[in-house]
């Protein structure tokens, strides 16, 4: 299966992965940035140079209007949307949950949570209207099971699950499947604080002795997208080396 797809944050790490991964398998893809234009244009560089279909749009997925507009772009320029990716987010360094300001957690949730709620509300009536359509929202481990000193980032990444939870009951009846990916420690620029030793000692923790990529994450994302994945919805996909289970 083919289609179009935009994919929310995917400029650089999971994100640009998920474009890449939907590119090679003929799909068209929408790749939304904030600010990283330069990495947006390259990651549209590479799907167009095997043959794909890419488009880059800007937008602050934080507020409705620039999200509506995005869905709005990528409908009218594909002349319809099947999938959407909500992958955009961000994390906050590890810290006690008594240090986080007032400004790090209203930015965490309007990127993390927001980010997902305005892109999905504006894109849902298309899909109503075509009674088909995917939509994957990205979480964490931490989201699953909480993290000491993530505090805020496992409240936010848990607010994307009972999303998407919710969200697949709701619009199961009009042929809308909605699932989740919960990474574990993948490679990415948001993990590039982490010590070589800490990155060891995660790797030791993970019982495949080994730390993902966002490759493993990415496929994981196109698959739920794919017809192959008809009868999965409501789901919390682990993409974590069985670090949670």
């Amino acid at each position: 299966m083919s289609g179009s797809v935009l994919i929310t944050g995917s400029s650089r790490g999971i994100g640009a992965a998920t474009a890449l991964a939907f590119g090679k398998a003929g799909w068209q893809v929408a790749v939304n940035y904030r600010h990283s234009e330069a990495q947006a244009l390259e990651v549209c560089r590479q799907i167009e140079a095997f043959g794909g279909t890419a488009l880059p749009i800007q937008a602050d997925i934080s507020g409705s209007g620039e999200a509506k507009t995005l869905i709005e772009t990528a409908v009218s320029s594909f002349g319809r949307l099947d999938a959407l990716v909500c992958n955009a987010g961000i994390a906050l360094p590890q810290m006690l949950l008594t240090d986080v300001t007032d400004d790090q957690w209203h930015n965490l949730f309007a990127a993390d949570v927001d980010g997902v709620f305005f892109p999905v509300r504006a894109a849902l009536p298309y899909f109503v209207r075509q009674k088909s359509g995917s939509i994957v929202t990205i979480s964490s481990m931490w989201g699953q099971v909480g993290g000491s000193c993530e505090v805020a980032y496992s409240a936010a990444k848990g607010a994307v699950i009972s999303f998407t939870k919710a969200l697949a009951k709701e619009v199961g009846p009009s042929g809308i499947r909605v699932n989740c990916v919960c990474p574990g420690v993948i490679q990415t620029e948001m993990n590039a604080h982490l010590s070589p030793a800490d990155l060891e000692a995660l790797r030791q923790e993970t019982p495949l002795e080994t730390l993902g990529r966002p490759e493993d994450v990415a496929e994981t994302v196109r698959f739920l997208c794919s017809e192959e994945a008809r009868f999965i919805t409501g789901q919390m996909i682990g993409v974590n080396g069985g670090m949670v289970v």
